[in-house]
């Protein structure tokens, strides 16, 4: 993998291939007539990486695969003109299933734990990042860790991508972001729930979530939050102030890739070199973009763009 200075290297340990279809309605026992299958390449980093390059930045992708699942996300990736790399494996790669009821308009998500990772296999991983002769000003590092990795990988990638002058964006859940965040990041992008766990604080009103938020940048654990709340909006935190921006009025079709689109277009222009509050309403647009987008797509450059102007910050 030849990585330029203005790409974004994103990491994901335990990528998917993502599989959606519908059916008329969910009930338990009886076969479910379902409608065309489409594949997607999931995984939290695979999907910001594929938002970064959709909106014309340069993006490349490092992840475990195995089986014939992994190689598909291999020929899939490459053939969209990503760059990838590949840490082989000797599990198979997982697939989930997304299946939307078109009586209620209900998803219902299916998702499986991943292969379990040798030691050997998780840390290549990070020998890889080590190796690599110079890392890009951004390492995102996105989604849920597969068995057999250790709750403190995140916080080890966090020490290796600091020692090399990158900056860290991490977005992930439970103690394996708890030990990141621990290790110092630059910028972590949590839910409510997600920002409960990491500061026990709690989280009732406006008020807690921006405080919660700037203890984690007072306290070290992160130079950056931003903050996703659903149809609340989102927050965006720093040591230099805070900004608020509410839900733009959507109908939507699938809330799947939401908050990696959110990543994708918040990491994106900031490697443009934008500010903080600017990136933030980019990302808040293509957050919002993805929720039109059906199944396990991801947010639409046209999109993004027509909803960017209707983001409204308030600091």
């Amino acid at each position: 993998m030849t990585l330029l200075a203005d790409t974004v290297l994103c990491l994901t340990m335990n990528p998917s291939v993502d599989v959606s279809t519908h059916t008329e309605r969910v009930v338990p026992a009886d076969k479910l007539r379902c409608g065309t299958a489409r594949r997607d390449a999931g995984g939290g980093g695979l999907n910001v990486a594929r938002v970064v390059q959709r909106l014309g930045g340069r993006s490349s992708a490092l992840f475990p695969a195995g089986g014939p699942a992994g190689d598909w996300l291999v020929s899939h990736l490459q053939a969209a003109g990503l760059p990838v790399r590949r840490i082989a494996l000797a599990d198979d790669t997982r697939e989930n299933f997304t299946v939307q009821a078109l009586d209620t308009g209900a998803e219902f998500r299916f998702v499986l734990p991943g292969p379990t990772l040798t030691e050997a296999e998780w840390r290549a991983s990070l020998a890889a990042i080590e190796s690599l002769p110079h890392l890009p000003a951004f390492v995102v590092a996105s989604g849920s860790l597969p068995p057999g990795v250790p709750t403190d990988f995140y916080a080890r990638l966090a020490d290796i991508v600091r020692s090399r002058g990158s900056r860290l964006v991490l977005d992930s859940s439970g103690p394996a972001l708890a030990a990141g965040v621990a290790a110092g990041v630059y910028l972590v992008k949590p839910n409510l729930s997600e920002l409960r766990d990491l500061t026990q604080r709690p989280l009732d009103t406006p008020a807690q979530w921006r405080a919660a938020a700037q203890a984690l940048v007072d306290e070290g654990r992160a130079e950056v939050v931003a903050l996703t709340l659903g149809e609340q909006g989102a927050l965006l935190v720093t040591r230099d102030g805070a900004w608020g921006a509410q839900a733009l009025p959507i109908t939507v079709a699938s809330s799947v890739g939401a908050g990696d689109s959110f990543v994708g277009a918040l990491v994106w222009a900031l490697q443009r070199g934008e500010s903080l509050p600017d990136a933030f309403t980019w990302a808040v647009a293509a957050g919002s973009a993805a929720l039109l987008t059906p199944g396990t797509g991801l947010c639409l450059v046209d999109d993004v763009e027509r909803l960017r102007p209707q983001v409204r910050l308030q600091r």
